[in-house]
């Protein structure tokens, strides 16, 4: 029922009547104060209630399912995000849309999985770029009709300068950072985007720490507005171009606090990348309930895909077991490949220090930012909201999840309950897993289950649709 603002006014006058202070001022006066202040206050407790939740997604880049604290690593510290994790929920069954950076961000952005997406891969069959169009709909397009600011910190990869795919063409409001994903390779680059603009940088400018600043003032400049903040760090990713180089494409300014540890430099380097992100997301965590906004703030921290392999930055994931133990490192469709960490916390909302095993992906974000928003989700998205599974009720059961990959050939995966398949080749056979006993996919049951591989066949031949830039090779065959 909703109070009566009288009653309300009546109350605190009452209060501050029935106090004894040094001198009492007459009921009268007081009443009028209150007639004036506590309206004043009452509305702005209603305003704050009323305002639209922020959002903070936080992406890390080639950053593996184990190699967060929270979720099982043994030697990289990483207390910002543990403490978040503690704050909320830790999903241990989410996934990204795609084994790789463009492809993965696109069906994010846009909340149609990769057989619908119009990004498929890095670079089409033809070796060009492939810019999101006008008719794509991101979510920063839809959270704009809801009144929200809008911005990335990071890095973009969904079109090239001049193109229909930047950022500012997508809604956002404010972009700082990569437009391409070699030149986000470099951690020193000679520039860097500010909107459409190209801003030259000083020499020996560590792009990380930009992008964890430039984050900072966002919030600040829009702490009074609802916002959206989709800061896509490029940590841990490697500058593939120095490995080539040098053997050591894990680039930082310096390797502590792991200099004593008696590993090869590329994983003293990974493990001081993964714990610099850390400390970036600790600034953060500081600055909104510094700014009190902590309350009002949904903040989600992922990875675009699993961890890279050895020949992209020298870095020997199997030390740190990056992917967590699953089979299979980013360009996989295999667990490994696809499943990564995600925690959600929003203090005083979501019950803290949970563990959730309900499985969903990156492409249920925008459905889910859209029902947080009060909004309707735009027609023929793949994802759905999984608003309800923040929150400990029951959220749409998915009959299944697909993904799809071209790079080295065709390949598909789809996840139906628990069962796992993996098809490489569009005529392939399917290997087939299940996930409940055999997270690691190390055994193939398909030939002792035909029916499942016959309803996979279905979902496969389904959920792709052919596209321009990217092709299914049809008439390969998969060899015994």
């Amino acid at each position: 029922m909703r109070r009566n603002p009288n009653e309300e006014i009546f109350k605190v006058m009452n209060n501050i009547w029935h106090r004894k202070p040094f001198f009492k001022l007459p009921l009268t006066l007081i009443a009028a104060i209150g007639l004036i202040f506590v309206p004043m206050a009452l509305a702005q407790k209603n305003k704050s209630a009323a305002r639209k939740p922020n959002i903070v997604l936080i992406l890390a880049d080639d950053l593996g399912y184990g190699d967060l604290g929270a979720f099982g690593q043994k030697f990289i510290k990483t207390p910002n995000l543990d403490r978040l994790a503690r704050g909320g929920i830790r999903f241990t069954d989410f996934y990204a849309s795609s084994p790789v950076c463009a492809p993965s961000r696109a069906s994010l952005m846009t909340g149609k999985h990769q057989g619908h997406a119009v990004i498929r891969g890095n670079n089409n069959d033809r070796g060009e770029r492939v810019p999101l169009r006008p008719e794509d709909t991101t979510i920063a397009e839809v959270l704009k009709t809801a009144g929200y600011r809008t911005g990335i910190i990071g890095k973009w990869g969904l079109g090239e300068p001049g193109t229909t795919g930047i950022p500012n063409k997508k809604s956002f409001d404010y972009f700082f950072g990569y437009l391409n994903q070699n030149h986000a390779h470099n951690y020193y680059p000679d520039y860097l985007w500010r909107n459409a603009e190209k801003v030259n940088l000083p020499k020996g400018t560590y792009s990380a720490d930009l992008f964890a600043q430039e984050a900072l003032d966002f919030i600040k400049r829009e702490s009074a507005n609802p916002f959206f903040l989709y800061l896509a760090v490029t940590l841990p990713h490697a500058n593939n171009e120095l490995t080539r180089k040098t053997g050591n494409g894990m680039e930082i300014p310096s390797d502590a606090p792991y200099s004593a540890e008696n590993w090869s430099p590329p994983q003293k380097n990974y493990a001081a990348m993964v714990s610099r992100l850390d400390a970036d997301v600790g600034k953060l965590l500081d600055l909104l309930k510094q700014l009190k906004l902590e309350d009002n703030t949904l903040i989600l921290f992922s990875s675009d895909n699993g961890p890279q392999g050895k020949d992209e930055g020298g870095y020997d994931q199997t030390l740190f077991a990056s992917n967590g133990g699953f089979r299979g490192l980013k360009r996989e469709l295999y667990e490994g490949g696809i499943r990564v960490p995600l925690i959600v916390s929003w203090h005083g909302k979501i019950k803290p220090d949970q563990t959730s095993q309900k499985v969903w992906a990156q492409y249920d974000l925008l459905p889910t930012f859209a029902e947080i928003a009060g909004i309707k989700s735009p027609d023929g998205l793949d994802g759905v909201s999984m608003l309800a599974a923040l929150f400990g009720k029951n959220a749409p059961e998915r009959k299944y999840f697909y993904w799809e990959f071209h790079e080295g050939g065709f390949a598909q995966a789809v996840r139906l309950k628990n069962w796992k398949a993996v098809r490489k080749g569009f005529n392939g056979r399917i290997e087939l897993y299940d996930l409940s006993k055999d997270a690691k996919e190390t055994t193939n049951l398909a030939a002792k289950n035909p029916n499942v591989v016959r309803q996979i066949e279905e979902i496969m031949k389904r959920e792709h649709v052919e596209s321009e830039n990217w092709a299914d090779r049809r008439a390969e065959t998969e060899k015994p």
